[in-house]
């Protein structure tokens, strides 16, 4: 009998995305929108054969309604704690309250689990749920992604196309990051939600790339050879982002205020992931950097 996935977020890139590789491997899926979603992105969920749930994110009952029969929960809102916190405690408490026997919460990206708290504020928020969600009853399964390969096209400083520069920290030319495509993430969640021996914890990567790699693909693939520049200590970058924090609270109301990008970066050269679990779907393609650069 086909399993049926539930998914918070389908109108989201990363969601929708998600959604798309669940029916491709022959699920059935629900997703709940928030009342008043972009018909656009609900029409296109339909035709994909979802079914679509507006529901009121604050309503525990309709949640747990729209819940009833589903195998696995998977969570992929973004925001601040509106979102990664009440949000998420009000779909797990729904899912609890409707008997589904697994979880998957938004947390794709770095595994923040080794990330000191005070370093990077949206992983702080998933570090808050987490300890709500370890509390629970119901399985859980984490997907950390590392970065999105996306960010070697934003012209951060990590990737510098207009200046033509590559930075690192401390003595971390070699250091390897983690990156993985929104479409490999998305695989791999669709097949981790339809796994029920699946682990607390799954790490992946498409590819893992140092600044030094960078330097060299730069030339292969920009045609020109970027410089690398020394950003400084790592302690002093931690420092950095603290101070701008405090010197911009407004930040604290955007997603993606200027110091949380930073945050960003300094989690990429301060944590990345020890072993992998690419191997865990074995039928999985997984892009290359030559394609994300």
């Amino acid at each position: 009998m086909k399993k049926t996935i539930l998914v918070a977020g389908a109108t989201g890139n990363l969601g929708g995305r998600i959604v798309k590789a669940l029916v491709k491997e022959g699920a059935a899926v629900k997703a709940i929108v928030r009342k008043g979603s972009d018909p656009k992105k609900i029409e296109a969920l339909k035709n994909l054969g979802v079914s679509v749930i507006p529901i009121d994110m604050a309503n525990i009952s309709e949640i747990a309604a729209a819940c009833v029969g589903v195998s696995c929960v998977v969570s992929v809102l973004a925001g601040l704690k509106d979102v990664i916190i009440d949000g998420q405690k009000n779909l797990l408490e729904g899912a609890i309250q409707a008997g589904v026997p697994r979880f998957i919460p938004s947390d794709f990206c770095t595994d923040f689990t080794i990330i000191p708290e005070g370093e990077n504020r949206n992983f702080d928020l998933r570090k808050e749920f987490k300890k709500h969600l370890d509390r629970s009853l119901i399985k859980a399964t984490s997907i950390f992604n590392g970065c999105f390969t996306d960010i070697l096209r934003y012209n951060t400083p990590l990737f510098d196309t207009n200046n033509k520069t590559i930075v690192y920290y401390d003595d971390k030319m070699d250091w390897e990051m983690d990156f993985t495509s929104m479409d490999d993430t998305a695989a791999f969640t669709a097949l981790a939600s339809l796994d029920d021996d699946a682990p607390r914890d799954l790490r992946i990567a498409s590819f893992r790339v140092s600044p030094n790699d960078l330097v060299q693909l730069s030339e292969q693939h920009k045609n020109q050879k970027f410089e690398l520049v020394n950003g400084g200590s790592m302690e002093g970058f931690s420092a950095y982002n603290k101070s701008q924090r405090a010197a911009n609270p407004k930040g604290e109301m955007e997603l993606y205020a200027s110091w949380q990008q930073s945050q960003y970066v300094y989690s990429m050269f301060l944590a990345n992931h020890s072993n992998l679990d690419n191997n865990r779907y074995p039928n999985l393609h997984w892009a290359s950097v030559e394609e994300n650069i």
